[in-house]
């Protein structure tokens, strides 16, 4: 089974305090910390990059959890290797033509890859990067369109979700996008077991708590399954 992993959006932390804000996820019960990368092209808005993950990498020893919202994710891979980053999460929608070398070259940077999808792309898009020799180990759902913080999860998207779970029952799946307390058991009952939340802990009165909140539903739905 596959574990449950709480990662807050650090999109949605105070950028100016990065290295103090991920110490105090971490000590709140994250498991890993998500970082958004936007290029300003595959989608509208500009975030942050390699300078930024090594930068924050001097101050923590957490798993950083980083999605490559971007056109071209090849040209991102050493520099994100070098930088410290965890996880290497590239779109399935600009990577159909080079996903195997994509794969290796990530494997040999020393990182974990993992594809994600859009909302308008069908689930079996993934399949083969699953089932490869060399396969992803993580599939990101996208439950909003990528791009901003703050939108309203869209629970159509759990077909994809119980989809892959049936298929590949020990894959990590995660979520991403208008996660929080309100939205979490849809999520963790169709089998996400990863769950992205920026604005839902950030903005909370108690973060720690909705953190525990998260994590005590995927627990829960693992347990009925």
């Amino acid at each position: 089974m596959a574990a449950a992993k709480i990662a807050p959006s650090m999109l949605s932390s105070d950028f100016a305090n990065l290295a103090a804000e991920a110490e105090r996820m971490v000590r709140l019960g994250a498991d890993w910390l998500h970082m958004d990368v936007m290029d300003g092209h595959f989608v509208p808005n500009l975030t942050l990059g390699a300078p930024v993950i090594q930068s924050l990498r001097k101050h923590t020893k957490a798993y950083l959890d980083c999605h490559l919202m971007v056109t071209n994710p090849s040209d991102y891979v050493e520099a994100f290797g070098k930088a410290g980053a965890s996880g290497f999460t590239f779109h399935i929608e600009v990577a159909r033509d080079n996903w195997k070398e994509l794969i290796q070259s990530i494997k040999a940077k020393g990182m974990t890859p993992g594809v994600s999808l859009t909302p308008g792309t069908p689930v079996e898009d993934v399949f083969p990067l699953v089932e490869a020799e060399n396969p992803v180990e993580l599939v990101l759902v996208m439950t909003v369109e990528p791009g901003f913080g703050g939108q309203k999860f869209m629970p159509e998207m759990m077909d994809k979700v119980r989809t892959l779970r049936r298929k590949y029952p020990s894959l990590d799946i995660e979520v991403d996008g208008g996660l929080g307390p309100s939205t979490i058991d849809v999520a963790a009952s169709a089998g996400a077991n990863c769950i992205v939340a920026g604005s839902s802990i950030f903005g909370a009165a108690d973060p720690g708590e909705v953190i525990s909140v998260l994590r005590k539903s995927v627990e829960v739905s693992q347990n009925q399954s």
